[in-house]
Parts: structure tokens; sequence; C-alpha cells
């Protein structure tokens, strides 16, 4: 089945929304943050430990399955699902991002057809347009599939992107065609840089194609400024509609969660959690810490007193500690199940704050915490 959206409430103060996504494997409260698990696993954690930090939709990569194993390998395994042993809803993004982050050299040759880049892992050369990119994930059998759109660097002028956003709309249209899968979801993707006509024109032509929900891309890449970032989203969210899913990609800075609700998103992704695990480093409610610093060595405190997650029940920061320094692997599976279940939670308690028509006093109280202010 399609996925549904509901939207229950919109807080009285902003454009918050609290609703529900009912999905093929289960329904799920919004706002969310969904973990990354690009190569079909969210890092150094098992799909039991993912659910019991409450998350709902993992994010698959497209481009690197597409590579390793291969799509047919998972598809004739029944799917990403049994594959990697998840039983929630799975999103699987286009391989768009990849191809402009990861292509070896950063050499790829954009044209209407599609893009040919070389492979970030042997150099083999590749070409991936919308509707392979629609087949791959047709196969791999996710719940949500996401369109195949370009990633314009923020560099990038205005006459650049206006074509780019032209390309994008005609690459959805492609790939809209090419989907076949009647069990997944298909997502169309706004594009358009910090400029306000072109995010409304992408946004007005996307809606057009009826897509199954609507995502806000183009505010993850190299160089883009927090302030063109909400000026990506207060740019789109008027032009989308109430009854689909809205979904920011690649944003997982607790603060830009935050800011990303009160404007009228819904659902965000980011590799951020798991990255920033591996280098000891971890999300609290006084900001982030690294438990590289020696001032950890006899810290037998837990990261955060207000977490309840299973890191902060069982272990001491002076325990990670020792862990990462000696790079005991098991440092960044703590590291990176308190991370997740922290932005989890985060949005959760987003939920409680829009039902209470509050989000704007906690929005200072957890900045106020946050940056030491």
């Amino acid at each position: 089945m399609k996925i549904e959206y509901q939207l229950e409430k919109v807080e009285k103060n902003t454009k918050a929304r609290l609703g529900k996504i009912k999905t093929n494997h289960g329904c799920y409260d919004t706002p969310m943050f969904m973990p990354v698990g690009t190569k079909a696993n969210v890092k150094s954690l098992t799909p039991e430990q993912v659910k019991d930090c409450n998350a709902a939709i993992v994010l698959a990569n497209t481009y690197h399955l597409w590579l390793r194993p291969g799509e047919d390998v998972i598809n004739h395994a029944g799917g990403l699902h049994k594959f990697m042993n998840y039983d929630g809803p799975i999103l699987t993004d286009s391989g768009g991002f990849q191809v402009f982050s990861l292509a070896k050299n950063k050499k790829k040759d954009i044209t209407e057809e599609g893009v040919h880049f070389k492979s970030h892992i042997d150099g083999k050369s590749l070409f991936l347009t919308p509707e392979k990119s629609i087949q791959i994930q047709n196969k791999l059998d996710s719940d949500i599939a996401m369109s195949f759109d370009e990633c314009p660097p923020a560099s990038a002028s205005y006459d650049y992107l206006k074509n780019s956003v032209e390309r994008t709309l005609r690459w959805a249209a492609r790939g809209k065609q090419a989907h076949t899968n009647k069990n997944q979801s298909l997502f169309g993707i706004v594009q358009g840089g910090a400029y306000e006509d072109l995010r409304k024109y992408s946004a007005i032509e996307t809606v057009k194609m009826d897509f199954d929900g609507y995502s806000i891309g183009g505010v993850a890449n190299d160089g883009e400024s927090k302030e063109d970032m909400y000026k990506a989203i207060d740019y789109s969210i008027p032009y989308l509609p109430n009854d689909k899913v809205r979904y920011l990609m690649g944003v997982g800075d607790p603060i830009d969660i935050i800011e990303g609700v009160i404007r009228g998103i819904d659902i965000f992704d980011c590799v951020l959690p798991t990255r920033i695990a591996r280098h000891g480093q971890a999300f609290t409610r006084k900001g982030k810490i690294n438990l590289n610093n020696s001032k950890y060595l006899e810290d037998f405190t837990t990261i955060d007193e207000s977490c309840d997650c299973y890191t902060c029940k069982h272990y001491t920061k002076s325990y990670i500690r020792h862990l990462i320094t000696t790079k005991e692997s098991l440092g960044g599976t703590l590291l990176s199940i308190h991370n997740i279940r922290f932005l989890i939670k985060l949005t959760e308690e987003l939920r409680i704050a829009i039902k209470e028509d509050n989000i704007l006093e906690y929005k200072d109280e957890f900045i106020k915490k946050y940056c030491n202010k």
C-alpha cells in the first residue's frame, strides 16, 4: 500500500505539525528523526538496537546498495526488509546526492538522460538515470522511494540553479512514469537553492505531479549556511499540500531539527549521530561533548542524566572514553545508540510541545541549555 499521512494538529503560534504516517510496516507519529542505514545497516548497530532507540523509519542508500551487493541480490533475498532484518518502514534515497558528492574525483557529466560518473570504489564508469534509480528502488522494495534529482553546490549561480530545477522536474516526471512497485510510495524533491522564486516554482510544479510525499533538498550540500537552509524551507513549505508528508533531507543538528519542525517539516534524516559517535562525540542537553578529552578520564557520570537510552542507563563517560581512546568498537556503538536516541527523544518532546502549543518556549529553553547561554 501507499503511505498515508494524517494531519492531527498545527501548533497555534507556528507552522509546526503533529501527524501520523501509516506505512506497510506500522503507523508512526511525526515529527520524527530517521536514522541512516546507508549500506542496509545503521553503522555498528543491530536492527534490535535501532528499534530500542524507538526508531521508526530507517533510511538506506540506493547508490551504495546498487554497487554492493546489487539490487538483484537484495531482490532475491526477498527485499530490503528481509535482507537487513528490519521490520520497520524503510526509505531509500535516490542516489542523486551520492552521485554528486562521492563520484571519484567528483568528476561527472550531467546530461539530459542522466549522469555519467566514476565509482568511488574502483573508478568504474557508471551511468545513472532517473529510470534506473527508480528501477533499483523498485527492486529494493522499500516503503518509500525518492525521485532522482540534481544536487547543485551551494556556490551555483542563479542561472545554473534555474536550469537545474527544470532538469530535476523533467527527471521527476520520468522517474514517476518508471515507478511500477504498487506497494511503494514515491516522493518528489523540491530544489532551487536559497532563491524564493525558484523554490516556489519547483514546489508548485512538483506538487502538480501528485507524489505520495514531498521532500526539500539542496540543504545539506557543502557550503550552505543556516540562513540559506531556513530560507529554502520557508520558501517551499507554503506550496506543499497539508495532507502529504514533508521531509527535510540530510539534516540532523538538534537546533536545525527544532527550526525545521517550527517551519512545518515532518521527518528528518542524517548520518550525523553515528558519524560523530565514531569520533567520540555525543549530544547532550548542554551541547556536544568530545569524550577524547582528558577531563572525562575519571568522570563516572552518564553522558546525559536526562537521557533514557541503553548507554546512559549502564555506562559512564569514563568507561566510554576508555573504549574510544583504545579504539574498541563498542565505544562507537554505545555513542551511536545515545546520539540516535537523543535526536529521536528530541522529536518526541517536540510532539508534546506541539500538543501543548508551547514549541517556541521549548525552543528557547533548549537553546539556552544547549548553547550554554
